[in-house]
């Protein structure tokens, strides 16, 4: 008996019809866990590194975390793994809601789509039933609506599932994969769901996911409960409110937007409004949100409640999550909250990313005011901010004129305009667009953070440790006393030492050596969240979770029946890591990709970034060119792997 793990992948060749259930070598339980684990295990050795983006050969994976399905609260995250047709590299992005643990409980860990259908269809899996089904009516539907149109075609109200928009149909590089109250949303899946002609993928299932220890699981789980309720009741002090608590960032919530509007930028991440919060603007947005919320709701068998049910005057219906409550009003620098309640319904029904498009949209102005687009590429559109923001929007996700130029993203929509359109498309990394942060002072946890991580999303590799020092020492002192999550005892050091600024503060510390061991542990969080499954926001994105390291191997442990303690577990979340480096190494990516923005600080220190790569390679075991060595890689049993890296030029001299 397979235990966690429903022991089974569904492979879908949509060029043929053909479907396989087939079941999955018990190794790699051992090896790679699950979820994105196991996904990128699937990808190194399926997925050749000259497959492009809209190839036949590139797989679109759907994968269940490895505590999908079980009573461990918050595990419900799907990941999904493609080449990206905008970042050129693997790409992970998560949804969470109901789906994962629909597919568990359908019998299958993953559902691999591979080829490409000549017509378009759906994926309907009903346990061991599934079809492909012909989706020519839904073409043209939105994401939402088409969710919709299927459950009722089906007569199945509580089968989940996921669809793209317009956006998807269009290869719209910035095409989300919607579902329920959550996405997939980032470096384009909607795009390739689209060029593979699938419009939607829904699941139901009722079969069981059996524990190894099921007594022992719950009575570890009655330990985080009692966190949860503890953390619940006693928010972290001292920081902005959506890291006080536990979950997702509950945005619609949290009414008090003071430290975004002033902190993060508005347009292309261009402006920022020091004096925005107004009692003006502050009476406008928390009654717009107010009026806007009728009811908050969790994802599958998690007590927190992040998203919402948005009802905003004559608009549909939809459910929201996290930062799109902010992204276009202030992209379009629109100060009401209105504008943004109501694009962002169309936003998700047409299937986009609510953090790159807006920046799309306002790049595309940007050029405009400097006379790089002209008259004729904004021919029709309104001239007011909020309609503009819309027409833009619209010809994007049809791509029709400008917006065929603009749906690539702003890195090569800039390269495609040319006459120094480059220099606008200035907040992207690996190609992609990141969240419109410009600070001042060059933060070395934060260039590490950014330039290294594999997501290329500040969102998933920063949470446990604080983002900028506490101004007292009284407040580092309380902050440390109540820390078990820490890996180590001597880490509450560091913090007690970090000051806002001065020899102890950043850029000078923390040091090169303590922030690669910072970000080298809160990187391996975030692996283990992606392999089984957890929402970030109840483990590796935010202060103080209810899972961490020292009861992770415990739970992992009593479902699989592995005896897994710390160091096993941080030498397969490793593993991955490693494999997964390697594999965007062998699509192209070194060290010269390693890098924020040239204006995401102010005051930048070209040496001390270089030495803070350089650190962090060596701790952890990458050449300086930022590739893993064959020590490292043979250390973490991935001979294999070092001896193609070498083969093809990539590693040389081990």
């Amino acid at each position: 008996m397979r235990y966690a793990e429903a022991g089974y992948y569904l492979e879908v060749d949509l060029a043929t019809g053909n479907i396989e259930r087939v079941e999955t070598d018990p190794k790699l339980l051992e090896t790679h866990l699950g979820g994105l684990g196991t996904s990128v295990k699937l990808h190194w050795d399926r997925v050749p590194p000259e497959t492009k983006p809209f190839d036949d050969g590139n797989l679109l994976v759907f994968s269940t975390g490895l505590l999908n399905g079980t009573p461990a609260f918050s595990c419900n995250r799907t990941v999904v793994t493609f080449i990206s047709p905008q970042s050129e590299l693997l790409a992970y992005p998560m949804m969470g809601g109901f789906w994962s643990a629909e597919l568990k409980y359908a019998g299958y860990d993953k559902i691999i789509l591979k080829n490409k259908s000549p017509q378009w269809v759906y994926l309907w899996v009903h346990n061991d039933k599934v079809e492909i089904r012909d989706a020519s009516h839904l073409v043209g539907k939105g994401a939402l609506e088409t969710q919709d149109l299927i459950r009722e075609e089906l007569n199945e109200p509580n089968a989940q599932v996921a669809a793209i928009g317009i956006a998807g149909e269009n290869k719209v590089f910035t095409a989300s994969i919607e579902q329920s109250r959550s996405s997939a949303s980032r470096l384009g899946g909607g795009a390739v769901m689209g060029d593979k002609k699938i419009k939607a993928v829904a699941v139901r299932g009722t079969k069981d996911v059996f524990l190894a220890r099921g007594a022992e699981f719950m009575e570890h789980m009655k330990g985080i409960t009692d966190y949860i309720n503890f953390r619940n009741e006693n928010p972290v002090k001292g920081v902005m409110t959506i890291l006080s608590g536990i979950g997702s960032p509950q945005e619609f919530k949290h009414t008090d937007e003071k430290w975004h509007t002033e902190n993060f930028m508005w347009g292309n991440a261009r402006v920022r409004r020091r004096d925005f919060w107004s009692k003006e603007h502050e009476e406008e947005w928390v009654s717009t949100q107010l009026n806007a919320v009728k009811r908050f709701v969790s994802c599958y068998n998690c007590p927190q409640q992040c998203g919402a049910l948005v009802s905003h005057k004559d608009v549909p219906r939809y459910m929201a999550k996290c930062f799109g409550k902010l992204t276009y009003s202030m992209g379009a620098q629109v100060d009401q909250l209105d504008f943004n309640f109501r694009i962002l319904q169309r936003a998700t029904e047409y299937g986009v990313d609510s953090f790159s498009t807006p920046q799309i949209l306002a790049f595309a102005v940007e050029l405009k005011e400097a006379g790089i687009l002209t008259d004729k590429d904004f021919e029709g559109c309104p001239s007011d901010p909020e309609g503009r923001f819309s027409w833009l929007l619209d010809r994007v996700v049809r791509r029709e004129g400008i917006g065929d130029v603009l749906a690539d993203g702003t890195y090569w929509a800039a390269k495609k305009i040319g006459k120094g359109a480059e220099e606008f498309a200035h907040n992207t990394i690996k190609k992609h667009e990141q969240l419109p942060l410009k600070l001042s002072t060059l933060d070395p946890l934060y260039f590490l953070m950014y330039s290294t991580n594999e997501k290329i999303s500040i969102t998933q590799i920063e949470g446990n440790w604080p983002q900028a020092a506490f101004p007292t020492r009284e407040q580092r002192e309380a902050f440390v006393k109540d820390w078990p999550q820490l890996p180590d005892e001597s880490w509450k050091q560091i913090l007690l030492e970090w000051e806002p600024r001065g020899e102890k503060g950043i850029p000078y510390f923390p040091t090169p050596e303590m922030c690669s061991q910072i970000v080298d542990w809160m990187e391996m969080l975030h692996n283990i969240d992606d392999a089984i499954g957890l929402c970030a926001g109840m483990g590796s994105f935010c202060l103080k979770p209810p899972y961490h390291i020292h009861n992770y191997p415990k739970l992992i442990s009593a479902a699989t029946g592995m005896d897994l303690d710390e160091a096993g577990l941080k030498k397969i979340v490793n593993r991955s890591r490693n494999l997964h480096r390697a594999l965007n190494n062998r699509l192209g990516m070194t060290r010269a990709d390693e890098k924020p923005p040239e204006d995401h600080w102010k005051k930048r220190f070209p040496e001390l970034e270089q030495k803070l790569l350089d650190t962090y390679y060596a701790y952890k075991g990458w050449n300086m060119n930022g590739i893993p060595t064959r020590a490292r890689l043979e250390e973490l049993d991935l001979k294999y792997v070092a001896d193609e890296l070498e083969q093809r030029g990539i590693l040389k001299n081990g």
